[in-house]
């Protein structure tokens, strides 16, 4: 009998087979597959997608999952299990370092009183142990959230704590209450004077209150590289937890930017930053001079400037007085003369700028100095940090010279119960105003200003659509009218927070050839009830493909 006929019977099991084999043998390799997910890919359609072939930290295909399974083979298989996977959230405007070293300190947050702040300090210096001479540094209290909504004063640090120099920073990081021993550390006289700031002098004695510039009086000694490294460590995993796999930290020096390029390149710090520099001198000597510096985890390429200071302590600079203090229209930190001779500075070079600017004054003078130079469409992406308080005239300044709006949503939710009573309701209405800002350009970066206001990137997106905060209040939001669409929001924290910095093609989204940064949480933002928005958690943080939580 010939061969053929023998086997005949065996071929087709034999063809089949030779065909499976063939086919896995030219599947691409690739180190994760992602499968059985809904992965909201924030690309221009906003469509959704099922499975991601990573390679060597970045995406290399996404799509159904038949055509990554079949087309791919991963070292590690991660099964999402029909969980909701978006790109890591990027926070537009934080305070990465300085967040780490308060984790540090005395955590005022939350308090309802001054007497509560001191029964902190007392327990804070009893657990760690503090010693007569050592500083105790400390933030977060806002007198607008106690019974007596005044600025504290010192004798209560001076009785307590008398040798010890204290230096306890308001909310906003725009204000400090600091006791007599710092006061003499820092050779501060009653009624002395300092432009862009504030000491405060009743009756002729110093209450301990120093507003804007005048904290710069007082210098507690620097960190050590051993307080930096545990600062950032513990700042970086309360970060993954929430989803971020970038933070833009605003106002760094260049010895901030050394430390964490080592700390990164040592692979102990693997949370992705972009830096903005502080406006001091010698970050201007050598940045200008040597242009951004740029690795896989680190963007410097923007300059932070102030314009103002907060509407809490009322420091922002207002075209007209304080509804609720007559006479007093806050102050520009610098006088106008100083911004027309840096910014020209900034522009002749590769740099961004980036101004924090609160009060309508403020804003105005900024987008009018940002004009002389932009002259119309752009893309130097030159941006307003907080766009709080915007006079209806000046919405459009944005638009005519491609001016970026970098706001942070939950600051209008936290100032929402006193916001009236700074500004009155007629200019109430141009303040927090979202959506006016984003249909300036079309798009809009959001933040949270960390730790100004809590590091959660779900309060952002609450505060954005349903404009409430943590307790639900008010039930029909807040100036609901300026409230962002999800869409709109989960861009504003992902893609266009990557824009806001020039980094679009290589992050903010999940398509092929970008950063494999993302997150897997258990709730779909996209579609769940706004009750259930906080109640979101974070299975995975993804960076570089690399799981990090």
């Amino acid at each position: 009998m010939p061969f053929y006929k023998l086997y005949k019977p065996y071929l087709f099991f034999i063809l089949f087979s030779l065909i499976l084999i063939l086919g896995c043998k030219f599947r691409q390799k690739v180190n994760l597959i992602v499968h059985n997910a809904t992965i909201y890919t924030v690309n221009e359609k906003f469509d959704t997608a099922q499975a991601m072939a990573i390679r060597d930290g970045k995406i290399l295909a996404i799509g159904s999952n038949d055509e990554i399974l079949k087309e791919f083979e991963g070292d590690e298989m991660k099964n999402a299990e029909g969980k909701i996977i978006f790109p890591g959230f990027i926070d537009a405007h934080a305070h990465f370092v300085g967040y780490g070293f308060g984790l540090q300190q005395v955590n005022l947050n939350g308090t309802k009183s001054w007497q509560e702040c001191i029964d902190r300090i007392s327990i804070f210096v009893k657990e760690r142990n503090i010693k007569n001479g050592d500083w105790i540094l400390g933030g977060g209290w806002d007198q607008n959230d106690w019974a007596i909504q005044q600025f504290p004063t010192k004798e209560l640090l001076d009785a307590n704590f008398p040798n010890n120099p204290i230096s306890l920073e308001r909310v906003d990081g725009h204000a400090s209450v600091v006791n007599q021993v710092a006061l003499n550390l820092g050779n501060v006289k009653p009624n002395q004077t300092i432009t862009g700031g504030t000491v405060e002098t009743i009756n002729g004695k110093l209450t301990g209150i120093l507003i804007d510039n005048a904290r710069t009086f007082i210098l507690p000694p620097p960190a050590s590289k051993e307080s930096y490294t545990k600062a950032l460590k513990e700042a970086q995993q309360n970060c993954f937890a929430m989803g971020l796999t970038t933070i833009v930290d605003c106002g760094l020096n260049k010895k901030d930017v050394d430390i964490i390029d080592a700390l990164q390149k040592e692979g102990i710090l693997k949370m992705k930053l972009n830096i903005m520099l502080s406006d001091d001198s010698i970050n201007y000597a050598y940045y200008l001079k040597n242009g951004p510096y740029k690795t896989d985890r680190l963007n410097v390429n923007g300059f932070k400037l102030y314009a103002d200071g907060a509407l809490g302590s009322r420091g922002a600079c207002l075209l007209h007085p304080y509804s609720d203090k007559p006479n007093w229209q806050g102050f520009l930190l610098k006088d106008r003369s100083y911004f027309e001779k840096v910014l020209p500075l900034i522009y002749s070079s590769k740099f961004q700028a980036n101004t924090h600017a609160i009060g309508d004054s403020a804003n105005r003078i900024i987008l009018q100095l940002y004009g002389t130079l932009l002259k119309g469409k752009n893309d130097r992406r030159w941006r307003i940090e907080h766009a709080q308080v915007i006079n209806e005239n000046d919405f459009n300044l944005f638009g005519v010279n491609s001016i970026v709006p970098s706001v942070q949503p939950t600051h209008a939710t936290s100032d929402m119960y006193w916001a009236k009573e700074r500004l009155g309701e007629e200019r109430e209405k141009g303040a927090y105003a979202y959506q006016q800002l984003l249909k300036q350009n079309g798009w809009i970066s959001l933040g949270t200003d960390f730790p100004v206001e809590d590091i959660n990137p779900f309060k952002t997106f609450l505060a954005a659509v349903a404009r409430q905060d943590a307790s639900g209040y008010p039930t029909n939001g807040y100036q609901k009218q300026n409230s962002l669409t999800r869409e709109q929001t989960i861009k504003g924290m992902t893609i266009w927070a990557a824009k806001a910095s020039f980094e679009e093609k290589e992050k903010g989204s999940l398509e092929k050839g970008k950063a494999a940064d993302f997150i897997i949480v258990d709730t779909d933002l996209m579609r769940c009830t706004v009750e259930n928005i906080l109640k979101t958690k974070v299975i995975s943080t993804y960076i570089n493909g690399e799981k990090v939580k």
